[in-house]
């Protein structure tokens, strides 16, 4: 005949191990609970006494764990204190370690937006590379925490990941081109060579940026058409910027006529030196009788101009050459050109 179990051993076998367990499982609720909200506290009374935006992430991070979080982790502390199955412990384990892997997930996802929130504020460009860069990034996090899942499931990721390696490699062989641009087009908001609206000279081709893309970067010529260049030849070859010129070095030479008197050639050079300090925004660097022409009296002046803008380059040098113009009208001094004299010897007969 069936017997029941009495009243003791069902409080002492079932009923008292699960009071324990429901009572260590509202004190831990209670205490992370607690633990939250001072972290909380505190974070917010640090992140006022500061300008940078990384305590800012880490409290986005801690309040966006919700409190079904912490109600789960206890009622997980509080049932190890039961002696349960072994399937019962695994499934609970799994269940934590997705709870865990969400929650961290989010968290960094929100990290990453958070810190590449400013670019939103910047060029389109800009926008898009950080974009590109927190979907890699996040995509990738998501497969580490799949597998983690798969792998405490019992399930063997080995060949799971070695199919994912050959698929990748075949995928990076297949799109070989285009994610040499991508990764070029990272390089480029990284390094910034150059930026849109700079002007550059790659190789034979010259133009303004327009635009930086993934795969190309597009430049506006100066006869008004558009090239289109790979990021990826970008990378690989010479980039002369002259948006990041502060002056402009400047080499010029002329030519005086051989008849010049002697002394208006050696004060030349002092007459040219007055002349540029009367310029505003050029400096001088030399200037020199450098030689003997075929047909001139050469010098050389070199000056520099206090602007890399290629417009007030050449004002200054319009201006400079109106100067000596003006000055050896003053001076009576001629301006060499090709000449060729020659001299014809009679015989007497």
């Amino acid at each position: 005949m069936f017997a029941f179990p009495n009243i003791d051993t069902i409080l002492t076998t079932y009923l008292e191990p699960v009071a324990i367990a429901i009572l260590v499982t509202i004190i831990s609720a209670f205490i992370f609970s607690f633990i939250q909200k001072r972290v909380i506290v505190r974070l917010e009374a640090f992140s006022k006494k500061t300008k940078t935006k990384i305590d800012d992430v880490v409290m986005a991070m801690v309040q966006s764990i919700h409190p079904s979080f912490y109600w789960y982790l206890a009622f997980y502390v509080g049932f190890q204190t039961l002696a349960l199955p072994q399937i019962a412990r695994t499934i609970l384990n799994v269940i934590l370690l997705a709870l865990v892997l969400w929650y961290a997930l989010r968290a960094s996802s929100l990290a990453i937006d958070t810190l590449l929130e400013q670019g939103k504020r910047g060029k389109k460009e800009e926008v898009v590379a950080k974009h590109l860069i927190g979907t890699f990034i996040k995509a990738s996090l998501w497969v580490v925490a799949i597998l983690l899942v798969l792998s405490n499931l019992g399930i063997n990721i080995t060949s799971l990941v070695a199919g994912l390696g050959i698929g990748g490699v075949a995928i990076a062989f297949a799109l070989q081109n285009i994610l040499t641009d991508l990764f070029s087009s990272f390089a480029i908001y990284f390094d910034k060579p150059f930026t849109v609206g700079d002007f550059i000279i790659v190789g034979n081709q010259m133009g303004t940026v327009e635009r930086i893309g993934i795969k190309t970067t597009r430049l506006r010529a100066l006869q008004g058409e558009e090239l289109v260049i790979s990021n990826q030849e970008l990378t690989s070859t010479r980039i002369q910027n002259f948006h990041t010129m502060k002056e402009r070095r400047v080499e010029m030479t002329f030519g005086i006529l051989y008849e010049t008197p002697r002394k208006i050639v050696a004060g030349l050079p002092e007459k040219i030196k007055g002349l540029l300090a009367d310029i505003k925004d050029i400096r001088l660097d030399r200037v020199h009788f450098s030689g003997f022409g075929a047909s001139s009296l050469d010098f050389d002046l070199v000056y520099y101009v206090h602007s890399g803008d290629y417009n007030e380059y050449m004002d200054k040098q319009q201006e400079l050459n109106l100067a000596l113009m003006e000055l050896f009208a003053h001076e009576k001094i001629e301006f060499a050109y090709p000449t060729r004299t020659i001299y014809i010897a009679s015989q007497e007969s």
